[in-house]
């Protein structure tokens, strides 16, 4: 009978022993690691649960006094927006009347003329003035053409109002003034003063008035004028030029 060898058969045995030694090491060490990670785990998920006040448990008195001052703090700094009512203000205005465009060139015009006829040699006779204060003869349109007649020949000078010079306007207020009638130095101003008629019953001695108030004169009946007529020109009868007048009758 061959003898086996005790050495070869032990170790089979033995290294079975050594790796059951192992295993159970190594699952007691995966064991405790685990208890340990569910130790920290633990701690943790319970530290962040606490209220911040639980932290110190000395200031848990105080630490809950501020955070309802906090929570108070924050609601009244909120921000808002107030809109406080806003009452309408009645501004008051002065009331005032606006002068025309129309009124300031006559404005501006009356002064030149005036202007200029200060620069003209002075006229020694009688003034409008004068005669509206002794007429030479009654109203008579008549009488008027004849007066008129006299001046044939002065010459047309701007604001000119005595027979050392006329404009059409002054001219035919110094004729009128002479049957003590006051005409206005500006043509709307003497188509104002008589009443519009129409060409048909116009007669010799009434004012022609050019439709946008430019000229005016004395109408001579047939279709003629007698006015002063305009700078190089001097008093004249002479036909209507254009159909753009109408008739006023003084008195």
């Amino acid at each position: 009978m061959i003898q086996g060898n005790p050495t070869a058969s032990a170790l089979p045995a033995e290294a079975t022993r050594s790796t059951t030694r192992a295993a159970r090491r190594s699952t007691l060490r995966g064991t405790a690691l685990n208890v340990t990670v569910m130790a920290v785990a633990t701690g943790i998920v319970a530290t962040l649960a606490l209220p911040g006040y639980a932290v110190n448990p000395a200031a848990n008195a105080e630490g809950v006094g501020t955070a309802e001052a906090m929570a108070q703090l924050r609601s009244t700094q909120s921000q808002s927006l107030r809109v406080d009512t806003v009452t309408a203000q009645t501004v008051s205005r002065d009331e005032f009347t606006a002068t025309s465009e129309a009124e300031l060139a006559a404005a501006a015009a009356a002064e030149r003329r005036a202007q200029l006829a200060a620069s003209y040699q002075a006229w020694s006779g009688p003034t409008a003035e004068d005669y509206l204060a002794a007429p030479v003869a009654a109203y008579d349109q008549n009488a008027v053409v004849q007066i008129g007649l006299q001046y044939v020949g002065v010459p047309y000078q701007y604001g000119g109002t005595t027979p050392a010079g006329f404009d059409c306007s002054g001219f035919t207020s110094y004729v009128f003034a002479q049957v003590g009638i006051a005409l206005p130095h500006s043509v709307s101003g003497q188509a104002a003063m008589g009443t519009k008629i129409s060409r048909a019953d116009a007669r010799p001695g009434d004012l022609v008035v050019l439709n946008d108030h430019s000229h005016v004169g004395i109408y001579m009946g047939n279709g003629a004028i007698l006015d002063a007529p305009y700078p190089g020109k001097t008093v004249q009868a002479r036909p209507l030029w254009t159909d753009a007048y109408y008739i006023v009758r003084i008195g």
